[in-house]
Formats: structure tokens, sequence, C-alpha cells
């Protein structure tokens, strides 16, 4: 996994995010973050969290005071579990054959995760770009045949595998990329459509 440089208190931060999610389920407010490491006001936690995002360890949703994402477990504590198993590519593009072995099994805590996912799956090409999920990350997906109008899912369709958002208000139903450079797809024959899984996370890495 590439390194990813944090100053002492970026990483007391880090920590205190970590611990919350690990110990709670969910990730700290601002408010808990200064309350916890002493800070005169939520702005120097703010602060923190912007330094944080910027060096790829965390993402921020905006307007949700638990929006905070870990991208990568950082702090190394021993788990239960051995990781996450690796499996194939998916492409977020052109969809590619789904390849059906592990890889390899990624040392990555499942607890990170806001629901916590079976398997990571490598992201090849850019039509998701939009919404943070880049050529070469990992993404995090539990598994379930189950899916809501608006959910990005993995989809097998007609036989390959992709990662798009699904569109259950348009007839036939749609998997929307979320690059303008993409048309959506078109599902003409939903027996075709089959759902592998809900995406619940990205992991950028350098593995």
């Amino acid at each position: 996994m590439s390194e990813i440089r944090l100053t002492q208190a970026q990483t007391r931060v880090l920590a205190v995010i970590q611990d919350s999610i690990r110990d709670q389920g969910r990730p700290p407010t601002r408010a808990e973050i200064a309350d916890a490491l002493g800070f005169k006001s939520i702005n120097a936690a703010e602060s923190h969290l912007r330094a944080l995002e910027r060096r790829g360890a965390i993402r921020l949703q905006s307007g949700a005071s638990r929006g905070i994402q870990c991208l990568i477990p950082v702090d190394d504590r021993p788990s239960d579990d051995e990781g996450l198993p690796l499996i194939g590519r998916v492409a977020a593009g052109v969809p590619i054959d789904a390849i059906e072995h592990v890889e390899k099994t990624v040392p990555i805590q499942p607890e990170l995760f806001a629901s916590r996912p079976d398997y990571l799956l490598r992201v090849q090409g850019d039509s998701m770009c939009e919404v943070g999920i880049l050529n070469g990350d990992l993404l995090a997906v539990k598994k379930t045949q189950a899916a809501r109008h608006g959910d990005i899912v993995v989809a097998r369709l007609d036989g390959d595998v992709t990662v798009k958002r699904l569109d259950l208000h348009h007839r036939p139903p749609r998997l929307i990329a979320e690059n303008k450079a993409f048309a959506p797809i078109e599902v003409s024959e939903p027996e075709q459509l089959a759902i592998e899984g809900l995406a619940v996370g990205v992991v950028r890495t350098g593995l």
C-alpha cells in the first residue's frame, strides 16, 4: 500500500476517526474530534480533516455531520480479520469479462466502512470519476442482489461486469456513468441484468 505522509496532529485526528468507526460503528462529528483532542474550536478539527482529505486518507461528505469516510487503514492495528479478498477487475467504462478468482487478500479492516463489505474489486476506467471512483481504485463491495434506484452497483449484464449508478425510473432500466463523456447503458432485456453487489467505499492505494 502506498505511503501517505501525515503530520503528528493529522495522525491523531485520523486515529480518533478510526477509533469511532471501530468502537461505535460510525465516524465522529467535528465537535467530537475537537473534544477528544482538546481543540478550542471545531474549525481546528475541520482544518485537519481538509488536510487529510487532500492527502487521500479520508473523503468528506458535505452537509453530513458524520460524513467522514476512511479510505485507508493507517494505524496498522492488528485485526481478527485477515483482510478482504480482491476479486478480478471491474471496468468503470467499457464492461469487461468478470474474472472469478481471488487475486490476493488485501490487509484492510472491513469495519472502516459504514456498511461491511464482502470483497474488493479493482476499478479500470474513468466512467465513475465524478463520484470519486477512479481508475486503479479498489472498490469495496457488499454482496447483494437487491438494489434501489440511484445506488452505485456492481452489475452483470449479459455476462460482463461493470460499476454504474442504477436508474430504475427509466424504462427500460439503465446503468448510468458518472462521467459526462459516457452514454447511459440501456438494459433492453432486463432479464440479462443481475446485481452482484453495492459499492460501500473506495480504497485508493498503490497496490
